[in-house]
């Protein structure tokens, strides 16, 4: 039996350390060296793809201020949409550390969370392994007058699961054909439907994860699947150009964003996405200046290996 004293010294102090984050570290043959070199050897405002259209990343200062005006757009969008009873749904999908997250927190950063969500799903559970595929993602789409951003989506099937061998070929190929006929449903429903394809160059997506190895406030992005899609990059690759020619349609078409400078990404989506939906008092001067050497169609995709 244990004495008192024992259970004393089994409680806690005040300066007992928070649990830790598991930290993980990126193995040295999983990239290759002249990569590794390049990051290694650049200053952090280097765009280290030569395909890239720049060479540096934008300064704060115009980044910040035209990232406000944007977002007084967007709240001016989210006004139309609650008084008309609109419903706007943006997927972002793309390579792991190509800017999705960051790009959503600023749509979402001033916006009414009355009328705006962010759906970000953990793996499925066991009854929902059971539904139809698309049945989990169906509940969490908008009502009247609200904005859904998924962080990531059904498209996980499009790509991560097939290289990762999380689903049967056979699901994969139903996937492709029912996504289509799927989306085509709901943009004839009303909705305002954006699918965004965020891509990075190799270089970049390692010296983001780099910096994620070496952050304690972002271990928690760095996983052991993050790390193995580093080895994989060809088979994404592969894996991507199906999925974007496959479920590219006229009424639900592709936007691509390259983001190896994450500041001209973010205000290249906001305002590409404003400038599609024609709401009240939209500031057109300021919204169709989105950078069309970054953002586009799917077929920006195919100009250089490098995507």
């Amino acid at each position: 039996m244990s004495s008192k004293s024992d259970k004393k010294r089994q409680k806690p102090s005040l300066d007992t350390p928070p649990t830790v984050i598991q930290h993980l570290e990126i193995p040295d043959d999983v990239v290759p060296k002249e990569i590794q070199d390049k990051v290694k050897s650049a200053s952090e405002n280097d765009i280290l793809c030569k395909s890239y259209p720049y060479r540096t990343k934008m300064k704060r200062e115009k980044y910040e201020k035209t990232l406000k005006l944007l977002q007084i757009e967007m709240l001016k969008l989210q006004r139309w949409a609650t008084e008309n009873g609109e419903r706007i749904v943006l997927l972002f999908e793309g390579r792991d550390a190509a800017g999705k997250g960051g790009t959503i927190k600023r749509f979402m950063e001033h916006l009414n969370p009355r009328g705006a969500r962010v759906v970000a799903l953990a793996k499925p559970s066991e009854t929902e392994r059971g539904q139809w595929y698309f049945q989990r993602y169906m509940q969490h789409l908008p009502t009247n007058g609200e904005i859904v951003l998924f962080d990531r989506s059904w498209y996980n099937r499009g790509v991560v699961e097939p290289v990762m061998n999380f689903c049967r070929p056979h699901e994969h190929h139903t996937f492709l054909r029912e996504a289509p006929q799927l989306e085509n449903m709901l943009v004839n429903s009303g909705i305002h439907f954006f699918k965004l394809w965020f891509s990075v160059s190799r270089e970049e997506q390692f010296r983001r994860f780099k910096a994620r190895e070496t952050d304690k406030l972002k271990h928690w992005k760095l996983t052991s699947i993050d790390i193995k899609s580093l080895g994989l990059w060809d088979e994404y690759t592969e894996a991507q150009n199906t999925m974007l020619m496959a479920t590219d349609t006229k009424a639900s078409p592709w936007t691509v964003i390259h983001s190896d400078d994450k500041r001209r990404a973010r205000l290249s989506c906001l305002s590409y996405v404003l400038d599609q939906i024609d709401y009240t008092d939209k500031d057109q001067s300021l919204v169709g200046k989105f950078d069309s050497k970054i953002i586009g169609s799917k077929e920006m995709m195919y100009d250089t290996s490098k995507w």
